[in-house]
């Protein structure tokens, strides 16, 4: 077979990724808070964008400033030019008393009613968080230590991660300042006191013995869990304590009490994150029998085009082929953005409205009656694509009669019923925290107990699967949640001597 080059003509259709639809794309799954950004950057690099100010109130009327006073007595007013006297009044007329109008309305009103103003109340003035550093140096200048000994504390302090651990070793601080190791370890000692207690330790052991022999209680019991049984404490392996260390399992579990009121992160007192708020992309309310959908649009810049371009290219004839090749560049842009964002407001609206027809329940009885629900699902019933629902309900929240929800929350997996049906994983990964908060602590319930409970109930589950969604609750095994059948009076706030 003789072979030969040929050409032929195929004719196919693709899809193009323009600038424009990546645009748009990207603003499907903004929040609201990004997208206000957006908007602001557009507004700078397009001239021909403006925010429409149509809902802002139209600016008063300046008010009209009142006669000036004249003056009783008062000389000639001068001359106006031709010889003739200002109004044809002559000598003797009055004149504008300047100095009278001047301070009335020329001062500015900062100085001129700056003794009527009161100053705000001491409660509404901002305050500077305390730090765990500022706090630590500030118990550091009120030490006795020396200069050097101040200057070495500075150095461990500035070395504390937000636990309030030290993270460098004392020979690395020892190089840094100069001074020989046994000098830093005196400095750690003092600082190891300071409030909170605990810190500055090198790790949980340390931390724990500092608060054990700085509080009123000196149990050599304690002591020596903390100092060799730790990992037995935590994997609550009473059983090798008793032992090791040969005493009966009532006085581990006295010493275990103790030890558990003990603060393990003595710094995070100070944490000086600030907390995250939710501002919600939708509010959903119920009126009457019907959920409302109401988009959050408040801080969100209304755009339109600029009037000075659209009446520049009603007559492009006498524009050069620059300035109008520029305009109608921007102008395009700019009528994209605003369709894209339309759509994006159009589409988030449908997905919600399309999520609350599959969520009645939940809406009106909680979390127990979630659905399973799927992006193909809601895909299907507002005609669009499954990528389209994903960025769509990415970074947003809703608020609804139930709380604060990620959209992504309504979207989860289902597990079979006896009858066939199904129900949702964040509702049985609800039942699963219920039976643990009801179970006897003194005999935890495993996995495969709370699988045959919730068979009980219908829910038809595997032991795997129970352990699996009580790792993503946070819960322990069934063997680290069982807790001793009595209790001791522990040392009062022996986390904070």
């Amino acid at each position: 077979m003789a072979l030969e080059i040929r050409q032929n003509l195929r004719l196919t259709q693709t899809l193009i990724m323009t600038q424009k639809l990546q645009q748009a794309i990207k603003l499907l799954q903004l929040s609201r808070m990004e997208l206000v950004g957006e908007i602001h950057q557009a507004l700078e690099t397009n001239p021909v964008l403006e925010e429409d100010q149509f809902d802002e109130k139209e600016p008063a009327e300046e008010p009209e400033l009142p006669t000036p006073t004249l003056a009783a007595d008062t000389a000639p007013a001068p001359e106006a030019p031709g010889g003739d006297t200002d109004g044809g009044t002559g000598p003797g007329a009055d004149e504008w008393n300047w100095d009278s109008f001047l301070q009335d309305r020329m001062m500015p009103a900062s100085f001129r009613e700056y003794e009527e103003r009161e100053a705000p109340p001491f409660e509404n003035l901002n305050a500077q968080k305390a730090t765990l550093k500022s706090h630590l140096l500030w118990q550091l200048c009120m030490s006795e230590l020396d200069e050097e000994g101040e200057r070495i504390g500075g150095l461990i302090i500035g070395n504390l991660d937000a636990d309030g651990y030290l993270r460098a070793t004392a020979a690395e601080i020892a190089a840094e300042a100069g001074v020989d190791e046994a000098r830093v370890e005196e400095v750690l000692k003092v600082i190891q006191g300071f409030d909170p207690i605990g810190v500055a330790a090198r790790d949980l052991r340390e931390c724990l013995l500092v608060q054990v022999k700085t509080s009123e209680l000196q149990d050599p019991l304690v002591l020596s869990i903390i100092d060799n049984h730790l990992p037995n404490l935590g994997n609550r392996n009473y059983q090798a304590i008793t032992r090791d260390l040969k005493v009966p399992m009532e006085e581990i579990f006295r010493a275990a009490e103790i030890i558990t009121h003990l603060d393990p992160k003595p710094g995070r007192l100070f944490d000086s994150e600030d907390p995250t708020y939710i501002n919600p992309d939708v509010h959903l309310q119920k009126v009457g029998d019907d959920y409302v959908i109401i988009l959050n649009e408040d801080g969100l810049p209304k755009l339109r085009v600029s009037s000075f371009y659209l009446e520049a290219m009603r007559h492009p004839e006498s524009l050069p082929d620059s300035v109008k090749s520029y305009i109608q560049k921007h102008l395009d842009s700019a009528l994209w953005f605003i369709r894209s964002i339309h759509q994006r407001q159009k589409t988030l609206y449908k997905v919600t409205e399309s999520i609350v027809r599959f969520q009645r329940d939940f809406l009106d009885h909680g979390l127990a009656h979630l659905r399973p629900l799927t992006l193909r699902q809601v895909a299907e019933d507002v005609q669009m694509h499954e990528s389209t629902i994903s960025r769509v309900t990415t970074n947003k929240y809703i608020h609804t009669p139930q709380g604060v929800f990620d959209l992504k929350y309504f979207f989860n997996s289902g597990i079979n019923m006896s009858l066939g049906e199904q129900i949702a994983s964040e509702s049985v990964k609800e039942k699963i925290r219920q039976i643990v908060q009801s179970e006897n602590p003194e005999n935890p319930l495993s996995d495969q107990e709370i699988a045959d409970i919730l068979r009980k109930d219908n829910v038809m589950i595997a032991r795997r699967t129970v352990a699996k969604y009580r790792g993503m609750l946070g819960v322990l095994s069934s063997s680290k949640r069982k807790k001793p059948g009595f209790r001791i009076k522990t040392l009062p706030n022996a986390s904070t001597h």
